[in-house]
């Protein structure tokens, strides 16, 4: 019979195998570029400079020992529909991953659900034929705008995640929507903390985008 350290080194051993590998890929990210493109809830709309959410991931991401370039390609006021009119010229041949994050000021126009969804599929399939890995974050539509309108919109992403196999954070604001300690006076746009929040809530999701893009 083998000794009891016998088989505590092979079990300490199995482990190192199982996780080097993905910090190995993580390490590889250095040359990496990950645009966060979207709206004002990614522009940093009402904040200091460095507060806003690509900012703060960049800083929560290298405190995880994670080095990339982290891009902040959000536009207050953007819809999806200016999203994709955009889309070619602010996500550069450089990128290697997009956190795609539109559709609350669709929410918030009333817009046809349908048309932000064929909207976000053809971002979808524009940064895929492209080789680039997608992570898209969910948005739900105000209550105001009734439940028909809600049941449609809000069921998008999940939809779109399925169909283009892609990673999905099923709600952006999760942790900080109708929370005032964490929203600026418009009750809309979240402030640094709030910010924070979402960037913790949204980091599993991030992680597995860049195992995938870093592999």
């Amino acid at each position: 019979m083998k000794p009891l350290f016998y088989y505590i080194l092979a079990s300490f051993a199995f482990v190192l195998t199982s996780i080097v590998p993905a910090q190995a890929n993580l390490n590889a990210c250095e040359d990496k570029q990950l645009v966060v493109f979207g709206d004002s809830l990614v522009a940093g709309y009402g904040l200091d400079p460095g507060a806003a959410y690509p900012e703060q991931l960049n800083k929560r991401l290298q405190e995880k020992g994670i080095k990339l370039e982290v891009i902040n390609a959000g536009v207050s006021g953007d819809t999806t529909s200016s999203g994709l009119a955009r889309l070619d010229w602010s996500v550069g041949d450089n990128a290697d991953a997009v956190i795609l994050e539109l559709g609350a000021n669709d929410a918030l126009r009333g817009i046809s659900p349908d048309v932000t969804e064929k909207n976000l599929d053809a971002m979808i399939t524009s940064l895929k034929a492209k080789d680039v890995e997608v992570l898209l974050a969910g948005m739900m539509a105000p209550p105001n705008m009734g439940p028909s309108y809600g049941e449609a919109f809000n069921s998008i992403y999940a939809r779109l995640a399925e169909k283009h196999d892609i990673a999905i954070y099923p709600f952006f604001l999760d942790g900080v929507v109708a929370d005032a300690k964490f929203n600026q006076p418009d009750g809309i746009h979240p402030t640094k903390e709030g910010i924070a929040v979402i960037v913790e809530k949204s980091m599993p999701a991030v992680m597995k985008l860049l195992e995938e893009t870093c592999s």
